[in-house]
């Protein structure tokens, strides 16, 4: 494995599959890795911790976001004790 070698920051596919070893320690020395394809980059291979930190460490779901918003019950909203207006739909 030539130091060469890891500065390189491209993969053709074929070659990224027959040298996964390298192409991670390339990841791991140098940072984030392409693969092409057809010339054409069509993946890239992050190391687990830039991963994480992409995606962020308390990554949750919409819904537990959402759910974990501020406790609007404390708040105190006047509201007009008066009929809706109606509305003619015709």
């Amino acid at each position: 494995m030539g130091t060469g070698r890891l500065r390189q920051s491209h993969w053709q596919l074929q070659e990224a599959k027959q040298q996964l070893s390298e192409l991670i320690r390339a990841v791991q020395a140098v940072g984030p890795q392409f693969v092409t394809k057809h010339g054409e980059e069509v993946a890239v291979v992050l190391d687990i911790a830039e991963y994480r930190r992409l995606m962020g460490e308390d990554h949750m779901s919409f819904k537990d976001f959402l759910m974990a918003g501020p406790d609007l019950s404390a708040l105190e909203i006047d509201r007009s004790d008066a009929p809706a207006r109606q509305v003619d739909f015709e």
